[in-house]
């Protein structure tokens, strides 16, 4: 086997352990990775069009998250409200539930990143970040990622 060929064989058995392990974790909140996901951005981020969710989503990058958002208006986790600016505007924002899960979704990844960090003990992470962001530079994946690592803008102002 060549060496990149073993190398795009670990980088998705990689991913599909680290979303089978988040899943597992994520089941007894009641969400998916996905679905945790937009609630974690709009923890952090809210509020949010749905546009400008889907150009941060990795889970779907790319495509119109409004399936799984309308999963989570449903659930009680998000509210749609018209963005005070623009009637035309939707903006999404956790509700008091929503918050609530957002911070368990937050609990559960910080047990995956510290399981992620023991395993990369004594490698140079920054080497192979450096080679994934070069890897996924112009995809609309590693898009999101390069616009989730800056910091978001300052809120609208209401009127």
């Amino acid at each position: 086997m060549r060496k990149v060929e073993q190398l795009r064989f670990l980088i998705l058995a990689a991913q599909r352990e680290g979303n089978r392990l988040l899943a597992q974790n994520l089941r007894p909140l009641g969400v998916t990775p996905s679905q945790a996901e937009v609630l974690r951005l709009l923890a952090d981020r809210q509020p949010l069009t749905l546009g400008g969710l889907g150009e941060l989503l990795v889970c779907e990058s790319g495509t119109n998250p409004s399936r799984l958002v309308d999963r989570l208006v449903a659930a009680g986790l998000v509210d749609r409200v018209e963005a005070p600016h623009d009637r035309r505007t939707v903006e999404l924002t956790l509700t008091a539930a929503g918050r609530d899960v957002a911070n368990r979704v937050a609990d559960v990844e910080e047990r995956l990143y510290e399981t992620l960090e023991a395993a990369g003990t004594g490698l140079n992470l920054d080497e192979v970040i450096t080679y994934l962001h070069a890897l996924t530079t112009n995809q609309p994946s590693g898009q999101a990622v390069q616009r989730r690592t800056q910091p978001p803008p300052p809120p609208t102002p209401r009127r």
